[in-house]
């Protein structure tokens, strides 16, 4: 099967409700999209309200609060808001890469094997039914003699040492008191919307995972697939056995060279997919970009990655033409000013319209002026 990259991209706009935008709700969003990126709350919010045709922010919270959403360390060991269902394939997935056992893992945390699966015991207990703040949680833990010499590392903000627990599904975010985090199980957190269950088995876990980042980000090789479970901490012989595994439910694609795959069920779709001029504006950390990766140089040319990819992890808003990102954007001062990498700026009617939706879905006051610069 052979397509275009305009087509892969009208359809990727399309599979994650950038355009148009969803007839459907914030957990939908997060269903899709294989959950949305929380490390920074206001983006995990303009990520999906910008994908609704009216929503304000707020939606993510709303979802986390009723046990809709649960927010933990997933893809990347990055923050992110995910459904419970999702959650119980792709934790135990990243799980299984058992990347605490590895020798640099230990010397950068100071943390045993053996450490690690005695934290999972007593965080399970300790959370059992219960909210703690991470000082609660670091006391409650440090009475256990066994944990004396972690203390450090169970109190920093970064929570490496958190993560292996989230993983196994023993802890995840809890609600905010006040301007401190809270942790508590996955299964109190998601108790209100009774989707918990058992983990899943890595094989069966890998099936839903793979096809869920297809349904939104294919057609994608195994590498990229692997960047963005864990950073490609997992062996190729490992994925390429995953993808092999689901046979006929997969078809490859070749993307002017590029070989690929996608859903076999998306496939009609994609072939018809009618390429259409296009202009959106998405935010900071979105996953549109996350998803394939900012080292896709047929979404974001090499040469503008680091305006996009910045310092301290930092990704900037995109700007889309056509569904490639073509420059960046910012606020301040009641103006939305776009940069884009190149002379060739976009037409300021399809701007303004998405200017608009981008004042609605980060609740800003009054009207916004724009200001266009070239890189």
């Amino acid at each position: 099967m052979r397509v275009t990259w305009d087509q892969v991209f009208a359809w990727r706009l399309r599979r994650q409700f950038v355009r148009p935008r969803a007839a459907a709700d914030v957990v939908a969003v997060a269903e899709r999209l294989g959950g949305i990126q929380a490390q920074v709350t206001s983006a995990a919010e303009t990520a999906a309200a910008l994908r609704l045709p009216s929503a304000e922010p707020g939606g993510v919270a709303a979802a986390l609060e009723s046990g809709a959403l649960i927010k933990t360390w997933a893809v990347r060991g990055t923050l992110h808001a995910i459904t419970p269902g999702f959650a119980r394939a792709v934790l135990p997935l990243l799980a299984s890469a058992r990347i605490w056992e590895k020798p640099s893992w230990q010397k950068n945390f100071g943390a045993s094997p053996a450490q690690v699966a005695a934290l999972a015991d007593a965080v399970g207990t300790v959370l059992d039914d219960a909210v703690l703040t991470r000082a609660e949680l670091v006391t409650a833990l440090l009475a256990d003699s066994r944990f004396h010499a972690l203390g450090e590392q169970l109190g920093s903000g970064w929570g490496a040492v958190l993560k292996p627990l989230a993983w196994q599904g023993v802890l995840c975010h809890g609600p905010a008191r006040g301007a401190n985090i809270t942790f508590t199980s996955p299964a109190r957190a998601a108790r209100a919307a009774r989707e918990w269950g058992p983990l899943l088995a890595p094989d069966a876990a890998a099936a839903r995972v793979i096809t869920t980042y297809l349904g939104a980000y294919g057609p994608a090789t195994q590498e990229a697939f692997n960047a963005w479970l864990m950073r490609g901490a997992f062996g190729k012989t490992a994925v390429r056995q995953w993808f092999a595994d689901l046979g006929d439910a997969l078809t490859e694609v070749d993307i002017e060279g590029r070989r690929a795959w996608l859903r076999t069920v998306d496939a009609e779709d994609l072939a018809t997919t009618t390429p259409e001029s296009s202009v959106h504006l998405l935010g900071p950390f979105d996953q549109y970009i996350l998803g394939p990766g900012t080292n896709d140089t047929a979404l974001l040319p090499a040469e503008h990655r680091a305006k996009v990819s910045r310092t301290a992890g930092w990704i900037s808003p995109l700007v889309l033409t056509d569904g490639r990102i073509t420059g960046t954007w910012e606020t301040g001062d009641d103006t939305l000013t776009v940069t884009m990498f190149s002379g060739e700026l976009p037409a300021t009617r399809l701007l303004r319209e998405e200017i608009t939706a981008v004042a609605r879905a980060t609740a800003q006051p009054g009207p916004v002026g724009l200001e266009l610069r070239t890189a």
